[in-house]
């Protein structure tokens, strides 16, 4: 018996998707409609000052007065809007600060203003009407739901809230799914992530879940936990469990997993959000790749993955991107960020409508001897090389082996296995077969006697939440690079 909140959902989610509809039929025009929003909002902005916005009319104007910044480049200007200052970046002072993890630069402080804020909390919701619309299910907005997330704790810097993404958008949740809504803020509000979990298992058990979502090596955890709670397959314990929504990483090395936890197959989409914008969302269920954002007030450019490092490389839009290409992927917003690199790269499996995979970091992948090897070849390797297999993988990643102690270098893959393989070698030579084909770099220096072929070194249970817990990022939205150009990560793993 369907509640009326179920019934009246389908009538909004065909109104979504005519919505949609209409801006991804005409990708080209949309982008132009938001890039000359942009410009013209942020002329007299500091920034638009600076970089003579009032002359820029088309995109080779702005190619040529706004060159390509990551956080390091634009830190100058957002000290500035951080210290309290208006107008610098965007109108206004931002609503938020979204704090991450900044790697050379400790934390980022990454503006969200009145104008950005609502994609983050409509890209989420749309991507469960899409689903709706396309699969006619909507039984499921009568049970509980949960998201795996940081603290909603959110703290004061200058007139301007700081906090978690995760914990900023918690505080967006529609008033009709607030009943749904786990875990407490009680428990959402624990810091110490391991006792958190503990919590929430605790608080869902007796629930009715049937949406559950999060990144999934910490969905893993709570499912573990569940499990070893009860004994059960957590597809017994929730019975009309039947969504998993996740993002942050690809889900297929987790699937088989998955599965195995929960008894059963569920349907599942996927989400691409980040500090910056919530760029795509999962639109089809049998569509490779998720529906780039291109009516949301991010204007996107891209460059050629293997030109990045090249002293000019060409940045093209939205029209002349190519199916099956690594970009890198940059964005101008109206958080305030211009021709900003968010570090990700991306492919594109479909341009009608324009639908991307994220493939990687352009800052995560192995090229110790010229190979460029990214992080999307790693997993599809993995995943062909257990394929009809028993074979379940936890976790891994993969690091080069430049000084072998004999031999040839050869790069090192560091794995958590859920059961004991009998034959690692034969694994491993799967999984070398399949990146040979992937990446004929690869290929060239297997078969030149440059590389030997890749070994793995197994990790011992927990291992790899041993080491986030160990550098204090137990999870909330992070997560284990699938690859690195060094050995940092796993020489801590040992």
């Amino acid at each position: 018996m369907f509640s009326l909140k179920a019934a009246l959902a389908k009538p909004f989610a065909k109104r979504v998707f005519k919505s949609i509809q209409k801006w991804s039929n005409n990708p080209v025009e949309t982008q132009e409609k938001v890039f000359r929003e942009l410009i013209t909002k942020a002329t007299a902005t500091q920034f638009g000052k600076d970089h003579d916005f009032i002359s820029i009319n088309t995109h080779t104007d702005f190619v040529k007065r706004v060159p390509v910044r990551d956080y390091e480049a634009l830190k100058p200007y957002v000290e500035r809007v951080v210290a309290g200052e208006k107008d610098i970046l965007w109108t206004g002072k931002p609503l938020y600060f979204a704090k991450t993890s900044g790697t050379t630069s400790g934390a980022k402080y990454i503006p969200i203003t009145k104008e950005s804020m609502p994609s983050h909390v409509e890209a989420a919701r749309n991507a469960i009407l899409m689903y709706i619309h396309e699969t006619g299910n909507a039984k499921f907005v009568d049970g509980k739901m949960i998201f795996l997330q940081g603290s909603p704790i959110l703290k004061e810097q200058n007139g301007v809230q700081l906090g978690r993404l995760s914990g900023i958008v918690a505080h967006y949740v529609p008033k009709y799914l607030q009943k749904n809504r786990l875990p407490s803020l009680e428990t959402n509000c624990i810091d110490d992530w391991e006792t958190k979990v503990d919590a929430i298992v605790e608080e869902t058990l007796p629930e009715d879940m049937t949406i559950i979502s999060g990144i999934p090596s910490w969905v893993q955890m709570y499912f573990e936990k569940l499990q070893e709670k009860t004994g059960k397959k957590v597809g017994d314990i929730f019975k009309n469990f039947n969504l998993f929504i996740f993002g942050g990483v690809n889900y297929e090395p987790y699937r088989a997993k998955f599965e195995n936890l929960i008894g059963r197959k569920v349907d599942s989409i996927e989400l691409y959000p980040a500090s910056e914008g919530f760029f795509a969302f999962q639109d089809k269920q049998n569509e490779k790749g998720m529906l780039l954002q291109l009516n949301s007030g991010i204007f996107y450019e891209f460059i050629k993955a293997d030109e990045f490092f090249d002293d000019n490389p060409k940045r093209i839009t939205i029209g002349a991107v190519e199916i099956g290409v690594n970009y890198v992927m940059i964005i101008s917003s109206n958080a305030g960020l211009w021709a900003y690199n968010i570090g990700d790269t991306v492919e594109f499996t479909s341009v009608t409508p324009y639908r991307v995979i994220v493939s990687g970091r352009i800052k995560h992948f192995i090229s110790a001897f010229g190979e460029h090897v990214i992080g999307k070849e790693v997993e599809q390797a993995m995943q062909e090389a257990t394929a009809n297999t028993d074979i379940r993988v936890s976790e891994f990643t993969v690091a080069p082996q430049i000084n072998p102690s004999e031999g040839l270098p050869y790069h090192e893959w560091f794995v958590e296995f859920e059961n004991n393989p009998e034959d690692l070698s034969a694994l491993a030579k799967k999984i070398d077969q399949s990146l040979q084909i992937q990446n004929s770099y690869y290929f060239d220096l297997i078969k030149g006697k440059v590389l030997q072929p890749l070994k793995i070194t197994k990790v011992e249970k927990d291992g790899f939440q041993n080491y986030m817990k160990s550098i204090g990022k137990l999870g909330g939205q992070n997560k284990i690079p699938r690859l690195s150009n060094d050995r940092k990560i796993v020489d801590l793993l040992r």
